[in-house]
């Protein structure tokens, strides 16, 4: 692992802090609730959903989920140009 850079820890805290941030992380957090209830997965089970689509900007709401290994989530990274490829 090569480390080139230092981390700016200020601006990553400032944009975890951020109204755009803040929303995407409760609707993220409210997907995890309802798949919750509805019984699709439990505290520790190593699962998480996985919004289809990429959906990089904009809400996470009403965006269709499917449940998947905490290793395939991770696994399955967009691009960073914005292509879907």
């Amino acid at each position: 692992m090569v480390k080139d850079k230092k981390r700016d820890y200020v601006a990553e805290n400032k944009w975890e802090g951020s109204k755009e941030q803040v929303q995407r992380r409760m609707a993220r957090n409210r997907a995890r609730a309802a798949a919750v209830r509805a019984g699709l997965v439990k505290k520790g089970d190593g699962k998480e959903l996985d919004h289809t689509g990429f959906n990089r900007k904009g809400p996470l709401d009403n965006t269709k989920v499917k449940v998947v290994s905490r290793k395939a989530n991770r696994k399955r990274q967009p691009k960073r140009d914005g292509s879907n490829d």
